[in-house]
């Protein structure tokens, strides 16, 4: 057989909005996870679901920072892609935005199967921050959105099954410390995109483990999966078991039947196949199956509501049309993580590709024969026995050494390999991918000291996995030394060491700020208001004085002490303060639009009021406004008693929810 299968580089040219610089500020408390439930709620759950809601839920995303640098301005650009495509498919993939599919195209039928995004506009839904919509999504790390959305991975050809190539995505997720690989290939003639999917945990201990593949479709479509329940999920944070495909009188397997945003968590009973998929109002769609390690299925719904439509422009361009999510992940419900045994691995096979059913039996109110015709379907054109078939001829090849380099990722996974010589075959992290981020603890490793910085400046990243804070204990004890550490006991849930680590800093420190700031967080987690806003003031005056110009990393650690220091001096009825922190910000930062929203809180805390409205009068758009955030509807409560105009209303749950 002639392999007619090809792997190339391309570009993919769309408007899209710059990522900008990371917040300098290491994030010492997660971003507002509105993926939670209250433990009462635990209550009458599986025994194994309620097991794995409690493991390991994530404290921070350290080591990672926060990505907020990005506004909404968005210009023409040429985003790097590597394209995969046989006679009868074509996959672009972003390789600078974690590998994300953001295109399957069916070629007889001349059919997108996803939801293509006609922009790339950064939201404020990844764990760290920024991400964005449409295509296939690869989601490790913990409940929510990868911190790796917008970031590059390493890319590779590697030796398909079949004889021709595939492509090989890889990287080390930093929240767990789990490296990780994502094989695609399209054997010739197939109408399917497999997609071999493997996590390795090369430690000497268990880790938690979080993956979901999730599949933006446009959301006029029907939903189907083989399940006669659900686990509902809304933003009013509960989890509770609903009938499939209605309740409370309404076919759910419609998205635009919801009116608010909501996660369905598909009951698929113990040996049924696993698929999902979602089809138009003719019986034409996209269908995901796998084998069954992959266990759960989702839809995820934006509704019909007021704030699922704002954030469906949020997302896009308005009238461009929305999409909803198909999802497959290892857990029953996306608020779950299992368990990875040492020095051990779990791998899966998935496939994409168009489903074609009956319009009848797909979209009429039977909903078992609605099910068994779409599986019937899917069984005519791949079997469950061919993706077992094709698992099994995958795995011999994951440890394939990568040929030609398509793109290259960070260089963390070089140095966790350094350290510990780690034997990953198939995913090399190699020494040439070291960077600067990673120089200081190169050095650190090498020689058992940390250096202090060069030059004065915000300081780094912080390693705060077990292995590299017992390092920083052991070292000598400078200022650079004393912080790391404290940022890695804090992570580990020692405060009391984590504030004596800070505080000895302080002593011999040429740069105050950081060290305040970490010293303020922690006042502010013990309830002691009063000093964490002394300590955020006198943080603000040492970075104004040791700035050196107005350069991109001393702005952006500006903007973010700022905004840090006037939430704390508010809320320690201090306006005056806050005042004068606001009146230090660089003009552009006071002009954008998360800076706007702080402005009128401080104008109505300096009363205010009618300066406070005019500047929701005059407008603003606060880029990196948080999943779930009801920070600006609840300013505009307290400015007025008026409805909140439409511009504002991202409300993600019922205004009566506490």
């Amino acid at each position: 057989m002639v392999v007619v299968t090809t792997i190339r580089r391309d570009v993919l040219a769309l408007p899209a909005a710059q990522l900008g610089p990371s917040n300098p500020l290491p994030p010492l408390r997660t971003l507002d996870e509105m993926h939670q439930i209250d433990d009462r709620d635990r209550v009458g759950l599986p025994g194994d679901m309620a097991r794995q809601i409690g493991y390991e839920p994530l404290r921070s995303v350290l080591p990672e920072r926060i990505r907020d640098g990005y506004e909404r301005e968005r210009t023409p650009r040429e985003l790097d892609t590597i394209v995969i495509e046989n006679d009868r498919l074509r996959a672009t993939v972003l390789p600078g935005y974690g590998g994300r599919v953001v295109s399957l195209f069916h070629k007889p039928t001349e059919t997108e199967l996803l939801y293509t995004n006609p922009v790339l506009q950064p939201a404020c839904f990844a764990l760290n921050g920024a991400w964005f919509s449409g295509g296939i999504e690869w989601n490790i790390g913990a409940t929510g959105h990868t911190t790796l959305s917008c970031s590059p991975v390493h890319a590779a050809r590697v030796p398909a099954p079949d004889g021709g190539e595939m492509l090989r995505l890889w990287e080390w997720e930093r929240l767990r410390d789990l490296p990780f690989q994502v094989d695609l290939w399209l054997p010739d003639g197939s109408d399917f995109l497999y997609v071999g999917v493997r996590v390795r945990n090369p430690h000497e201990r268990p880790a938690p483990l979080y993956w979901w593949s999730n599949i933006a479709v446009p959301e006029e479509r029907r939903v189907l999966a083989p399940a006669e329940e659900a686990w509902h999920f809304g933003y009013e944070r509960r989890l509770r078991r609903v009938p499939v495909p209605a309740y409370d009188g309404t076919d759910r397997t419609y998205p635009l039947n919801s009116t608010f945003p909501a996660d369905y968590f598909y009951e698929v009973p113990d040996g049924r196949r696993r698929w999902i998929t979602a089809v138009d109002s003719s019986g034409e769609g996209l269908v995901q199956t796998s084998t069954d390690v992959l266990r759960g299925r989702k839809l995820f719904v934006w509704g019909s509501g007021p704030g699922g439509r704002r954030w469906q422009e949020w997302l896009t361009e308005p009238g461009t049309g929305g999409y909803c999510e198909i999802q497959a992940g290892l857990a029953r419900t996306q608020l779950e993580h299992v368990r990875l045994e040492a020095e051990s691995d779990v791998s899966w096979l998935e496939a994409y590709g168009p489903l074609s059913v009956g319009t009848e039996a797909a979209l009429g109110a039977d909903w078992e024969a609605a099910r068994a015709e779409a599986e019937g379907r899917l069984e005519s054109v791949l079997s469950r026995e061919a993706v077992d078939a094709a698992y099994a001829a995958w795995l011999p090849h994951a440890d394939t050494a990568p040929g030609e380099v398509l793109a290259v990722g960070s260089g963390w996974g070089a140095l966790e390999v350094l350290r510990a010589a780690h034997k990953l075959p198939g995913t090399p992290f190699e020494e040439s991918t070291l960077g600067e981020d990673q120089e200081p603890w190169r050095e650190l490793l090498s020689s058992g000291a940390f250096p202090e910085l060069r030059r004065v400046g915000p300081p780094g990243e912080t390693l705060v996995a077990p292995h590299w804070r017992d390092m920083l204990e052991t070292a000598p004890a400078t200022p650079a030394a004393e912080y790391h550490l404290g940022v890695a006991q804090w992570h580990a849930g020692d405060v009391a060491q984590a504030v004596r680590s800070w505080e000895r800093a302080l002593e011999l420190a040429p740069s105050l700020w950081p060290l305040l700031r970490c010293l303020a967080v922690a006042d502010q987690e013990a309830g002691n208001d009063e000093r964490a806003a002394d300590r955020y003031a006198d943080a603000f005056d040492d970075l104004c004085r040791e700035r050196r110009d107005d350069g991109e990393r001393w702005t952006a650690a500006s903007a973010a002490l700022g905004r840090e220091a006037i939430e704390a001096l508010l809320k320690a009825r201090r306006p005056a303060q806050a005042r004068a922190v606001w009146e230090r910000l660089h003009p552009g930062t006071r002009e954008r639009g998360r800076f706007r929203l702080v402005e009128a809180g401080l104008l109505l805390a300096e009363g205010r009021r009618e300066d406070a409205r005019a500047v929701f009068d005059a407008g603003f758009e606060v880029a990196d406004l948080r999943e779930g955030a009801e920070t600006i509807d609840r300013l505009w409560s307290r400015i007025t008693d008026e409805p909140l105009p439409a511009r504002y209303d991202f409300r993600m749950r019922p205004p009566s929810t506490p």
